[in-house]
């Protein structure tokens, strides 16, 4: 099968060779013929998060340029968890970590192509481990591990003070014995994940050297951090998760129209598939004028469609508009508006006899101070109910003005607004 040869170029421009074996030979290998590759994911959580997406899209680059790839759900090492900067993590029980292994391998499929010369293949280590022994673990992979060279790991120096189990410090051990695994049943030759990984990519190459004098690859995509040098990825409520039950796509969306101008050009190059040219384009017009946030407009776009779909994406802004600029409500899914509402702030107010007034929604959802203060509001023309404008100060709610059968939005005035569910 043909491959890009421009495809290791295209990959450092884009910032995601942070960390690499010998450079040259896996230029080579990229450029001579279609490689088996592949990059793990471990089920820590119920969800994928922004770090696993650096991989899935550096997976999908991979497979657009002719190469093939092996998605690794660690069902094994999922069990276990690599050694964090601080702290022992929490271990799963055997049941939870097969019920997020089967969610992340749903949320895996459809990033990646999974017919044709090249398609995917999705692999689970607890496969090759559930019926391992440890003898046979401790003569086959542990004997090729020196202990000084596992003591200095950087995670594992950082850990030596403060406490480190055996069974983090081995965890190196397993995701090597993957790449060894994955090199003898299938010929993958080249493994990447992020850089916080670097030791185990090595531990596994070094390992297929050792055991059957094999050559293998590797490379670690960097870590994503703000200006500040802090990590991204975290929000005020968690981590940016891929799952939509976890993160709405708005709130997705609206991350990544946040993102800081001094770090939108690189987001660009990581999570877009836009060409080079496009790219340098953008980023001219930003630097140009970058209170248009078209940079971040079509970055946003362009992600929440490959994560969530265009549909998703075509919500999340109808919301934003309504919201926002007083665009049509009723255009928007329930759903969406919701989770709009529930990003911005909402209230929660019990259904009665009769629905409420709008006096008493302004007060109930703190846009007033005081009934005295919510009838100026609407006496003065700055009062809102669905983007139409309250003029009587008696009106009350209407079945038809509830969005979905539940939701209302209040404005007082351009730029302050609630969400009001009546339940």
């Amino acid at each position: 099968m043909s491959v890009d040869p421009n495809l290791l170029e295209d990959l450092q421009w884009r910032g995601l060779v942070a960390h690499s074996t010998d450079l040259d030979a896996l230029g080579a290998a990229l450029r001579e013929s279609s490689v088996r590759f592949y990059v793990g994911f471990d089920p820590t959580a119920p969800s994928l998060h922004m770090g696993n997406l650096v991989q899935l899209t550096t997976a999908r680059r991979l497979q657009e340029a002719g190469h093939t790839p092996y998605l690794l759900v660690g069902g094994a090492t999922g069990m276990i968890g690599d050694p964090r900067d601080s702290g022992e993590r929490t271990l799963n029980s055997l049941e939870t970590v097969h019920e997020w292994t089967e969610g992340v391998r749903r949320q895996i499929e459809p990033f990646l192509a999974f017919g044709g010369d090249n398609g995917a293949t999705m692999v689970n280590n607890y496969d090759w481990t559930e019926g391992l022994s440890v003898i046979d673990f401790l003569r086959d992979v542990g004997k090729h591990f020196p202990v000084n060279r596992m003591l200095a790991r950087e995670t594992v120096r950082r850990r030596l003070e403060s406490g480190i189990s055996y069974t983090e410090f081995s965890y190196v051990l397993l995701q090597s014995m993957d790449f060894l695994t994955l090199y003898r049943e299938h010929g993958v030759t080249l493994q990447f994940g992020g850089s916080d990984q670097w030791g185990n990519l090595t531990g596994g190459a070094e390992l297929i050297r050792r055991a059957e004098s094999g050559s293998a690859h590797a490379f670690a995509t960097p870590l994503v951090t703000k200006a500040d040098g802090t990590k991204y990825g975290k929000t005020e409520g968690g981590a940016l998760w891929l799952d939509p039950a976890m993160m709405s796509p708005y709130a997705f969306h609206q991350f990544w129209l946040n993102v800081e101008d001094e770090k939108v050009g690189e987001m660009l190059r990581i999570f877009t598939f836009l060409p080079r040219a496009d790219i340098e384009a953008l980023e001219a017009r930003h630097a140009e004028k970058p209170f248009l946030r078209e940079a971040q407009k079509t970055l946003a776009d362009e992600v929440t469609t490959f994560v969530h779909g265009l549909g998703e994406t075509e919500q999340a802004k109808a919301a934003a508009a309504a919201l926002f600029g007083g665009g049509d409500l009723t255009v928007l899914q329930p759903q969406t508006l919701a989770a709009a509402l529930g990003e911005a702030g909402s209230t929660v107010v019990q259904r009665g006899e009769v629905l409420p007034t709008v006096v008493d929604l302004l007060l109930a959802s703190g846009l007033a101070t005081s009934k005295g203060d919510a009838r100026r509001t609407v006496t003065e023309g700055g009062a809102y109910l669905n983007n139409a404008r309250v003029e009587d100060v008696e009106a009350a709610v209407e079945e038809r003005d509830l969005i979905g059968g539940a939701w209302l939005v209040l404005r007082r005035g351009k730029k302050k607004f609630a969400g009001v569910e009546i339940r």
